[in-house]
């Protein structure tokens, strides 16, 4: 069992783990002696003995619910940043409270080169006011980080100036230069509406966001709309949220690929603490090892599904999805 958490953070981002299962069990067993509220959660379901997990289809995952009314920490350092959700679901913002930014920037850094390659050669530009419009955000903190390793002088942040995004768009593509565009679902279609630039050089990653906007579409929907009128094939989407200090990736056919530090398991959502085979419906659960100081085994409140080869894909949230864990304990 590890004694500290820098006994694992050197080793997580490797680009193998062929020893995730045990790096797992090892950290729940850290997790349950440093985190008093897993612990509970874990005494509350019946686990009072960590050592006897050595499977990690039996690691206990927290409910995510429990980010909007407890801090979830299993380290004594000091807070270094609060990352804080939109509250959309009328519950109150998750909080993830990070002791270790570091972590976090090695984590979404080397997850965004697995897939799309050297920070530094991209122009990063980013279309996301729901997100600058509050404090807090950990998808802002990401893209403002990798503009400052990118150094680019055109990359930026637009919350409605469609017009001159679209001038730099073309001008990115006119240069030849490689671009990232971040946008949240609705502001790419508010984009879209009047932009007429066509997209060879860049991509876009879409992150989600249509709740409570405007008319609810499905992920593929919103792709083809983007695809369409930006005559480009190169759109992406990103699997993250405030809770998480990884990031999943998919692209064109909505299925997400986990860098290796991260793994996804689906559950029954009649049984949660039943794992379910691979190509059947259930909760999405989240094993995400760059949460060393927090709670690296997450229940979220999506359903999914994962194939064969360990991808998943998002297909909606559990209905009342909020009450979940919120009154497993009072303190």
């Amino acid at each position: 069992m590890f004694s500290s958490s820098s006994q694992l953070t050197n080793s997580i981002f490797d680009s193998n783990l062929s020893n995730f299962d045990e790096i797992c069990c090892n950290l729940f067993g850290f997790q349950y002696q440093n985190n008093e509220i897993y612990r509970k959660y874990c005494n509350y379901i019946g686990v009072f003995e960590p050592n006897i997990i050595n499977n990690i289809e039996k690691i206990p995952f927290l409910p995510i619910s429990f980010f909007k009314t407890q801090k979830v920490l299993s380290s004594t350092q000091p807070i270094q940043k609060v990352f804080s959700s939109s509250a959309t679901g009328g519950m109150g913002q998750s909080k993830h409270y990070i002791t270790d930014l570091n972590i976090y920037i090695k984590s979404f850094v080397s997850g965004f080169e697995r897939v799309f390659g050297k920070t530094e050669n991209f122009c990063f530009m980013a279309l996301l006011p729901s997100y600058l419009d509050r404090e807090g955000s950990s998808l802002i903190y990401m893209v403002q980080h990798l503009m400052n390793l990118s150094k680019h002088p055109l990359n930026g942040f637009f919350l409605y100036e469609h017009k001159t995004l679209s001038e730099r768009m073309e001008q990115l593509e006119r240069m030849n230069q490689p671009y990232i565009l971040f946008g949240v679902s609705f502001a790419l279609l508010d984009f879209i509406a009047n932009a007429r630039v066509e997209m060879k050089i860049g991509k876009i990653i879409e992150t989600g966001g249509m709740k409570g906007r405007k008319k609810e579409l499905t992920k593929m929907e919103v792709q083809n709309r983007l695809r369409e009128a930006l005559k480009t094939d190169f759109i992406y989407s990103e699997y993250g949220m405030t809770e998480l200090l990884s990031q999943a990736y998919a692209f064109n056919d909505g299925m997400y690929d986990c860098p290796p530090w991260m793994r996804i398991l689906i559950s029954d959502p009649n049984d949660p603490f039943s794992i379910l085979e691979a190509n059947k419906t259930g909760l999405i659960n989240v094993i995400d090892l760059a949460n060393i100081n927090s709670c690296s085994f997450i229940q979220t409140a999506d359903l999914g599904r994962k194939n064969d080869s360990g991808k998943f894909e998002v297909l909606g949230r559990m209905d009342n999805s909020e009450l979940r864990g919120c009154s497993l304990m009072i303190s």
